[in-house]
């Protein structure tokens, strides 16, 4: 089979959606490999890496290419080049995605990554959410330390204490205990908050303090049963009412503020109201992973710094995971690979299934039709 590798062309994205390691794994399995010149440079994966493992640099990888693997989904003219029946493994954003009816015009095949279901063991080397995640949240606490005018740790000088940092993650999924272990490693106080109980023992082993709220038995067990499925739940009013005061006080004392709260499909949940900002000290700095899907904190913007009359930066840094792009693009291929090979059957033939438990959670386009229920 032909494999193409395009160029991303996404304003800011600088990872590539197959490394040398990766091509070089394809090729020994029989395929031939199409990599679009300067495909990787911005990850620094030059052409000659390439080349060195058998793939042929070209202008065109789109012609003849039955798959083509990238990072973020084809847009504009990029759709215009599929041809019929061509599958594309990429990050689609399948939700929020305009062009699902467009792929499936042209009777493209399409497999959205970020849709693969977290509970399946054997699934766990292609989850490409939790390989960009955790870069995503060891680099968050590193821009926002680059801004904060101040230090992470504790020092005792000949001129005085220099009191440590106070930093708050506010969601503790894969990028938020990332998060709390690298701002932990900087020499910073570290508490954290999150709508799964079961993170505090997680919190806690990495050194955080986790930020308790009291909650009824019922809201318990229905956070339970959202923790099986990997993701947040739906709290009650007087455990919203509650958690809004717990993280007002902890938020307003914070020198550094981190969010990661996403829900698949939504929006992001806003955590930070205007009026705790206004309460934070002068020189506090929040970074917002969440801007892209309409942020967590108020105010926050994409691409900006917003600087607050009390002289708090609220950081919309939008994918984070770019700007550590070769190792971002090393993880992402691996797991764009392992998701691959599932989709030859055992004779080495090429082989959708939309029947197959891995392919049908992925599949959003196929056959002329959208697959993807987006009501």
């Amino acid at each position: 089979m032909q494999i193409g590798i395009p160029t991303e062309t996404i304003a800011g994205e600088n990872r590539v959606a197959a490394t040398p390691e990766t091509v070089k794994k394809l090729i020994s399995a029989g395929h031939r490999v199409l990599i679009e010149r300067g495909a990787g440079v911005r990850a620094a994966y030059i052409d000659s890496a390439y080349e060195q493992v058998g793939a042929t640099i070209t202008e065109d990888v789109y012609s003849g290419s039955q798959l083509i693997l990238k990072v973020r989904a084809p847009q504009g003219d990029e759709i215009q080049k599929l041809a019929a029946h061509t599958t594309v493994v990429a990050m689609f954003d399948p939700y929020r995605n305009p062009d699902l009816d467009t792929f499936a015009s042209q009777n493209v095949s399409a497999f959205a990554l970020e849709l693969l279901p977290r509970t399946l063991s054997r699934a766990q080397n292609m989850d490409v959410l939790s390989s960009q995640a955790n870069l995503a949240g060891y680099k968050s606490v590193l821009l926002a330390a680059a801004e904060y005018q101040r230090m992470f740790p504790m020092l005792m000088t000949a001129a005085g204490t220099v009191k440590p940092a106070r930093v708050v993650i506010m969601g503790v999924g894969v990028a938020g205990l990332q998060a709390i272990a690298t701002a932990k490693r900087l020499g910073a106080v570290v508490e954290a908050t999150d709508l799964r109980p079961t993170a505090k023992e997680q919190v806690e082993s990495l050194g955080g303090k986790w930020l308790d709220v009291p909650m009824s038995p019922e809201e318990q067990a229905r956070a339970d049963e959202a923790a099986k499925n990997g993701y947040g739940w739906t709290p009650g009013e007087q455990y919203i009412k509650d958690q809004a005061a717990i993280v007002d006080k902890a938020v307003s004392n914070a020198n550094i503020v981190i969010t990661t709260a996403l829900l698949p499909g939504r929006n992001a949940p806003r955590l930070i109201k205007a009026e705790t900002v206004a309460k934070m000290k002068p020189g506090s700095v929040i970074l917002d992973m969440a801007v892209e899907t309409g942020g967590n904190v108020e105010g926050s913007k994409v691409g900006e710094t917003v600087f607050t009359e009390n002289g708090v930066k609220i950081l919309g840094v939008p994918n984070i995971p770019s700007t550590l792009s070769t190792e971002a693009s090393a993880l992402y291929a691996r797991n764009v690979f392992n998701f691959v090979e599932t989709l030859f059957d055992q004779d080495k033939n090429f082989a959708i299934n939309p029947e197959e438990e891995i392919q049908k959670a992925l599949l959003v386009t196929h056959g002329g039709h959208v697959l993807l229920k987006r009501g």
